[in-house]
């Protein structure tokens, strides 16, 4: 596993002036992991992934990203059988084979790495293939460094395919978590490209930008440096780098209209991991060469230096003119009103009960009354 350093540019284009060191904006340690998931088999992915977080943390990391899809994998190049108005067999069980290598959020998995995370004590933010029932939802889990599952976010807009396997985030699901090395959030793949999408997280405060992925494009990089200058923010993009003996082999798994093309060692993701600073600086990659880590120290006073420039959700807004709303409730598509009527009862029944201790001061009556709380 290599480490790429931040290229070192040959001059500057201006000559600069030494202001001085600020001790109150601190220096985060991040690192990307460019690595391929073991595909099917999420107890040895999860292995892996702790042995590439101790390699991070052995290098001093303090926040580690990975890929899109990591944990459960990234189904490159499968149809699942799909045509219109047509799935078939063989297609129904490759989702079946898929929706048992998710994982349940919570669950034992998140448990894990949630220990991961505490035992290297780094921040972690992981890609994974989440299971709700018998809906997968592309998702990214976040972590403290002390080892606490601090929240996720559900993908809002599958790509195409990729509709036919992932149900679809709602708006509950767009967190951006403060902590002491930054805040820190995450969009995923191409709903990176969504304006109002990237809006919401710039009013959040998103200071640390993560943008797990499965495109390994060259002009990937350019929407990258896009959204770091757009919203005065690092972002740190991680992808996969995978050939095709890191998939199972056919007829078992089938990259639909290359298979013949393809032999063990061909890439069919290249990577491409990168961390941009708020200036629109390269500070490390991007890697189109193999698994690597990918690290880069965060100078957090770039922010403020970038936002003076620009800031969108601030001095550069003109709410009067254009303004976002975002509904951030969960969207569910059943619910049951007996519970919601038995929720509506008991916060009557302990509004009546509050009155009535404020009224009287005969013990019988608050001992009477006290079992119709339970």
């Amino acid at each position: 596993m290599s480490i790429v350093p931040a290229p070192q540019p040959d001059g500057p284009l201006f000559a600069e002036v030494d202001m001085g060191g600020d001790a109150s904006a601190p220096t985060v340690r991040a690192t990307v992991v460019q690595a391929s998931t073991i595909f099917y088999d999420t107890p040895a992915t999860l292995d892996k992934a702790e042995r590439l977080l101790a390699e991070a943390a052995g290098y001093g990391s303090q926040l580690v990203v990975f890929p899109e899809a990591f944990i459960g994998g990234y189904p490159r190049g499968s149809n699942f059988g799909v045509t219109i108005g047509n799935r078939t067999a063989k297609g129904k069980e490759d989702f079946r084979k898929y929706h048992a290598s998710a994982i349940d959020v919570p669950g034992p998995e998140i448990e894990r790495l949630a220990a991961m995370a505490g035992k290297y004590k780094v921040y972690l933010v992981m890609g994974v293939i989440e299971r709700d029932g018998y809906t997968l939802y592309c998702t990214v889990v976040f972590f403290d460094s002390q080892g606490r599952f601090l929240g996720k976010h559900r993908k809002i807009m599958p790509t195409a395919l990729e509709r036919i396997i992932w149900g679809f985030g709602d708006g509950s699901t767009i967190p951006v978590f403060e902590t002491p090395i930054g805040k820190i959030g995450a969009a995923i793949c191409w709903e990176n490209k969504m304006p109002l999408l990237r809006t919401a997280m710039y009013a959040k405060g998103i200071e640390i930008y993560c943008a797990p992925t499965a495109d390994s494009r060259d002009v990937w990089q350019a929407s990258m440096t896009h959204i770091a200058l757009e919203g005065g923010c690092f972002v740190l993009s991680a992808n996969q780098f995978c050939r095709r003996k890191d998939y199972p082999p056919p007829p078992e798994y089938l990259f639909s209209g290359t298979e013949d093309e393809l032999n063990p060692d061909s890439v069919v993701c290249a990577g491409g991991s990168v961390i941009i600073s708020p200036s629109g600086a390269i500070l490390a990659g991007p890697n189109y060469d193999g698994e690597a880590l990918i690290s880069a120290d965060l100078d957090m006073g770039e922010i403020a230096r970038a936002k003076f420039d620009f800031d969108v959700v601030g001095h550069y807004s003109r709410p009067e003119v254009l303004s976002l709303i975002v509904r951030d409730h969960p969207a569910k598509p059943v619910t049951f009103t007996s519970a919601s009527e038995k929720t509506e009862d008991a916060h009557k029944l302990l509004w009546v009960l509050e009155c009535i201790s404020l009224s009287t001061d005969d013990p019988f009556v608050l001992v009477f009354i006290h079992p119709l709380c339970n």
